[in-house]
């Protein structure tokens, strides 16, 4: 086992940023980049001898400083979609910036995971031979619109039997809207590979909320019978992909009853990596990355359907329909979330 921190290049403003690379005994390394805690790097055994970095990414803070396509984003304040940039809470109405056609999208602009985050603690070891590093950034009170200010720290540990885990804890001043999700790529082929549509993908989600032609969602929860949107026996994400419009962006409604619990299972088509997804967030948002198309580590062209995001969070524009669970919460009240990401093989 090893920590290690580097150097990881200069913000636009001169500040210098680190990469935090946490390593097990089974020879699995995680890179976590200062700028905006974003997941850099996810290098997994293949069963094979191999390592393969499974994680789309960039190769420095520059490239996470302007990140278009989350690359491994830590987002906030509300993650997803707010329709038409506004609610009320308290009796107060605030106004978000319309950054996707009438609506608000991840919160932006400004958004939390192209900031400097501090290392508020670590890197550290774990008791079974793993790592961890808690991140820690203020969202200042009105910061992005938001009511109060909120003290946020996300801790990623890497354990010795292959899990990573990110776990969340935000500090609200105020009554306020609090929605974090890793927003993650994953390919289990390798970052580079091409498309994830051969990934096997299997869901413990019954029902799913559509949504209009903005990702904005009905209010309505459905069954996923007899619909493309039915995961819960594995199948590829391309088998159904072009019934359920250009791919996914779809939220599932999970029955997890906020215990941490496996939620799904991604397997890739040529290496045999597995990936457990577990979590106590009521929503996974599958997003197979219908809008790709960046410049990656080692000058990897990202293009469409090369990467998928298992985002587990409350469900989209969630503070408009009441019959959706909630993300607001109050001083003495934190955001607190787990999700883990749980690394195997089939072979």
């Amino acid at each position: 086992m090893s920590v290690e921190t580097r150097g990881f290049g200069r913000m636009s403003d001169g500040r210098e940023a680190s990469l935090v690379v946490l390593s097990n005994g089974a020879g699995m390394r995680v890179g976590v980049s200062q700028v905006g805690a974003c997941l850099q790097s996810v290098l997994v055994p293949d069963g094979r001898g191999n390592l393969i970095d499974v994680l789309l990414g960039r190769d420095g803070a520059p490239g996470y400083e302007n990140n278009p396509s989350l690359l491994g984003a830590i987002v906030g304040r509300c993650a997803n979609r707010i329709a038409g940039a506004t609610f009320d809470l308290g009796g107060t109405t605030f106004r978000l910036a319309r950054n996707e056609g009438e609506n608000n999208n991840h919160s932006g602009p400004h958004m939390w995971f192209e900031r400097l985050w501090t290392i508020a603690s670590g890197p550290d070891q774990t008791a079974d031979g793993g790592a961890t590093v808690t991140m820690g950034l203020l969202s200042r009170t009105g910061d992005q619109g938001f009511p109060g200010a909120v003290n946020v720290r996300v801790t990623y540990a890497l354990w010795a039997d292959n899990r990573l885990t990110v776990h969340y804890e935000a500090e609200p001043s105020a009554t306020t809207i609090i929605n974090l999700t890793c927003h993650a790529y994953w390919n289990l082929n390798g970052h580079a590979s091409g498309s994830v549509l051969g990934h096997a993908l299997q869901l413990e989600a019954e029902r799913y909320t559509p949504a209009d032609e903005h990702h904005i969602p009905t209010g309505q929860i459905l069954d996923v019978a007899g619909t493309p949107f039915d995961f819960r026996a594995a199948k590829t994400l391309g088998r159904d992909a072009t019934q359920a419009g250009e791919g996914y962006d779809t939220n599932f409604a999970l029955h997890n009853d906020e215990r941490v619990e496996r939620v799904a299972t991604l397997a890739g088509d040529q290496t045999g990596i597995t990936m457990d997804v577990l979590t106590d967030a009521p929503g996974l948002q599958v997003y197979t990355g219908r809008w790709l198309d960046d410049i990656g580590k080692g000058g990897a062209h990202y293009r469409p359907y090369d990467g998928v995001a298992l985002e587990a969070q409350f469900y989209p524009d969630a503070i408009h329909h009441k019959n959706f669970p909630q993300p607001v919460y109050a001083p003495g009240h934190p955001f607190v979330s787990t999700t883990t990401f749980a690394f195997g093989t089939s072979d």
